[in-house]
């Protein structure tokens, strides 16, 4: 039976997870934003309820969470929502990286086409961009940094400590997109300096369809972000729609969970990468790590295996498992994937390379047995 082996583009639903939505969707059918009757006042405890949850996981307060759809809704949010600010402060200059995921990119050239002034700082081949790139770009007229936590596709972790430390003795935004950290690096994300943090539910267990956006106060002052569209006046004006309260309760139990149990986790997911490279090594398979893992996240590896065709590979292996080539939101693209091309990596090696990645669902035995059976697959595509 296949494993499921593409975690960093969404993770299987925890059973109390849905337990919980289950129960709001049976019971709670009020609309959070209802003032005048029961079933609108149980539904907007659920929803602060779970404001709380996400707070206590992220070590923030409960009225610097915002829901959204999702960091893709978060990330647009938190670059186009400084629009009016950028207006009347001149500051129209944003930083970024060149491999941050395409929410961040593909936001970031809509605001070049408005004018405003973007710098892309590429990773070297370790696939990290450097906090001393970063920070050199810094201008009078700087209005925003916005750097991912860890990478979608190498799952390399990013200098974002160093760089809002840096940051915070300056009168430049910070953005992180935790995306792929949150749920996982949960002490790093509490101990960074950061005003605005993205986080999608559905990559540490929680539903699709929901996730956050974090404004954190400096000064009593949340950062001066404004909404993208128009609506009613939830979310505190910044988001409007109707709060999807079993999706947000779904979500809070989710952070629940992660605080309970990430520290576990974090061990088991070392052990399997530990015993992963072990068998690469023992089944004289060759192969190269995309990206440094002094830096990566142990839940994921992005390897080379030469001479072999990622897209023939996955194909010839579905009956073990579910593993990817990319980032699943550029996955209808048959380019050469454009994070391993901004850290150098040539279009040879792009094309024989592959992500895998993995959770807490997965028994260990079952994953490193059906490895084993991927990388004998792996010999006879590179005889």
């Amino acid at each position: 039976m296949s494993v499921y082996l593409d975690y960093n583009a969404t993770t299987p639903i925890d059973p109390r997870v849905l337990d919980v939505m289950i129960e709001v969707y049976r019971n709670d059918p009020g609309n959070a934003d209802s003032r005048t009757h029961d079933f609108g006042e149980q539904a907007r405890k659920v929803t602060e309820n779970a404001r709380k949850q996400v707070a206590e996981l992220l070590g923030v307060t409960p009225e610097e969470v915002f829901f959204t759809s999702g960091s893709t809704e978060s990330n647009n949010i938190a670059i186009q929502g400084l629009r009016e600010y950028a207006t009347s402060t001149g500051k129209k200059h944003i930083i970024t990286s060149s491999i941050e995921h395409k929410s961040v990119l593909n936001t970031v050239k809509y605001m070049e086409s408005q004018g405003f002034d973007v710098d892309y700082v590429s990773p070297d081949l370790s696939g990290r961009v450097t906090a001393e790139d970063v920070l050199s770009c810094v201008r009078e007229d700087t209005l925003l940094v916005s750097i991912m936590h860890v990478n979608n596709e190498t799952g390399t972790i990013q200098p974002v400590k160093e760089i809002g430390d840096a940051l915070a003795e300056k009168d430049v935004l910070f953005h992180v997109d935790a995306t792929q950290s949150c749920g996982k690096l949960v002490d790093e994300i509490r101990d960074l300096n950061y005003d605005m943090l993205s986080l999608s539910a559905h990559k540490f267990r929680g539903p699709q369809g929901i996730g956050a956006l974090i404004l954190k106060r400096r000064n009593y002052k949340l950062p001066p972000v404004k909404h993208v569209y128009f609506g009613g006046q939830q979310e505190h004006d910044l988001r409007p729609g109707t709060t999807p309260v079993a999706l947000v309760a779904g979500m809070g139990k989710a952070c629940e969970l992660a605080q309970a149990e990430y520290k576990e986790e974090a061990k088991e997911n070392k052990a399997i990468r530990d015993e992963m490279l072990e068998l690469l090594t023992k089944e004289g398979v060759r192969y190269e790590l995309n990206g440094d893992p002094q830096y990566c996240i142990d839940s994921t590896l992005n390897i080379c295996f030469d001479g072999v065709s990622s897209e023939a590979l996955m194909l010839s292996t579905k009956q073990y498992c579910a593993i990817s080539n990319g980032s699943a939101c550029t996955s209808r693209s048959y380019d050469p994937s454009y994070v391993l091309t901004a850290m150098g990596i040539s279009v040879d090696k792009i094309e024989s390379s592959v992500r895998i990645s993995w959770g807490p669902e997965v028994q260990k035995k079952d994953i490193l047995n059906n490895f084993k059976e991927m990388l004998r697959v792996i010999k006879n595509l590179a005889i």
